[in-house]
């Protein structure tokens, strides 16, 4: 006898394809219905199905940081959350930092002190320092390093980084002084 079709197998066309479900989530303040396996990550979900490839994939075992996002206003790494624990959530992305045209404080920064180059863990620096600089609006270096922890860039030495968060930190303070 088969087993009765249950919410997370609902979505599945027979028994060799994979069990997925509906979700629904509010990314960069546009509400999406989806249809995502099971085990897809928030990540993948976010580059292949509402294609937002402002998130990077650098490492896929959490080490780097290119992969963060807010969810419901906290900094994650978008590929150690599966879509389906998203469900209900809010999300932001690199992309719905800014308004439309323009820069957030925290990208002008890393642009004006340099706090990038070849761009790949960007996206990830500048999440985590708004989450950072929404926790700490003042940081030390500390504070600073901490923060930037769970990210690696290999190709600035992080000075130049350090800088933009400072930077950041003044901006937000004063918008008027950028």
């Amino acid at each position: 006898m088969a087993e009765p079709m249950s919410p997370s197998t609902a979505g599945t066309a027979g028994p060799d394809l994979e069990p997925t479900s509906r979700i629904a989530l509010t990314v960069n303040a546009t509400r999406h219905e989806l249809e995502v396996p099971n085990r897809a990550l928030l990540v993948d979900v976010l580059r292949d199905q509402l294609g937002l490839t402002g998130t990077h994939v650098g490492c896929d075992t959490t080490q780097c940081g290119c992969c963060i996002v807010h969810l419901d206003g906290a900094a994650v790494k978008s590929c150690t959350v599966l879509a389906v624990q998203a469900d209900g959530s809010s999300v932001t992305t690199i992309e719905g930092l800014a308004p439309e045209g323009g820069l957030h404080p925290v990208q002008e920064a890393f642009s004006a002190c340099h706090g990038l180059q070849c761009g790949f863990c960007t996206p990830g620096m500048v999440m985590a320092t708004v989450d950072l600089l929404a926790r700490h609006p003042q940081p030390d270096d500390e504070q600073i390093r901490r923060g930037l922890a769970g990210n690696l860039c290999r190709c600035t030495g992080y000075v130049n980084i350090e800088a933009a968060v400072r930077d950041a930190a003044a901006r937000l303070a004063d918008p008027t002084a950028s």
